[in-house]
């Protein structure tokens, strides 16, 4: 794969899910116009009065997804990263990289570190998910010579134990789609982090179930905030501390 991008591009979260929700308010309009009443037996329902606050709602679910895609992501980037008191020598891991956000906010906090992200590139998570183009944005942003990009399985990662200073993931750990397998990423987090370092945890749901998990492997886990006006859905950050 080849790109002609000049400017770094991060991708639309989800696309698939935004899309759907446009496509649903326009599906509900034409239902209620051209069935304005619906008789199941002795019952008749009135659609348009329904439409008119149905076909907003997933209208405005649409729209609040896109605010997130164009600012609020680079809010929340930067509001994970200040969680961590940055020397510059870190090793980083960002699981879930998709097309650099988050490793690329951490490498440009460091001077001899290095920040490495991997994923699975799903389209279905990120439009145009590639780690061609995860390395575009890193040379478009400058900090090839302190990223890595590698294709790995958050539940089964082949770095060995204790390698990093930090680690973070944001709407990744809630694609696994089993609970046994989110609770193997988060064992996996905790395997590779050192002891002394700081993994962060980004999501909308499952955070509960994380932090049960790191409690289990042994972890210090808890609550960061839970940002409900410049993120939607609205997410969570769980801040795991190794012993």
């Amino acid at each position: 794969m080849t790109t002609a991008q000049t400017k770094p591009d991060y991708g639309i979260d989800a696309p698939g899910v935004i899309r759907n929700l446009f496509v649903a308010a326009f599906a509900v309009l034409l239902f209620a116009i051209f069935v304005p009443r619906v008789k199941l037996g002795p019952v008749i329902f009135i659609t348009r009065p329904m439409a008119w606050t149905t076909a907003p709602g997933f209208a405005v679910g649409g729209i609040l997804m896109l605010i997130y895609v164009k600012f609020g992501k680079f809010r929340h980037r930067d509001r994970m990263l200040s969680l961590v008191s940055w020397k510059g020598t870190e090793t980083v891991l960002d699981v879930g990289t998709g097309r650099g956000l988050l490793m690329i906010g951490a490498a440009k906090r460091l001077t001899t570190g290095k920040s490495v992200g991997i994923d699975i590139w799903s389209r279905v998570d990120l439009s145009g998910n590639h780690p061609v183009r995860t390395r575009h944005n890193a040379e478009l942003e400058g900090v090839t010579d302190r990223t890595e990009i590698r294709s790995e399985d958050a539940t089964k990662m082949t770095f060995p134990n204790n390698t990093f200073d930090v680690v973070l993931s944001n709407l990744c750990i809630h694609n696994i789609p089993t609970q046994a397998g989110r609770d193997q990423a988060c064992r996996e987090v905790l395997r590779v982090l050192k002891p002394g370092g700081i993994a962060l945890i980004s999501d909308f749901i499952h955070l509960g179930q994380y932090k049960a998990a790191f409690l289990m492997a042994g972890a210090e886990p808890k609550r960061a905030g839970y940002f409900l006006f410049d993120t939607f859905p609205p997410l969570g950050i769980l801040r795991v501390d190794k012993k």
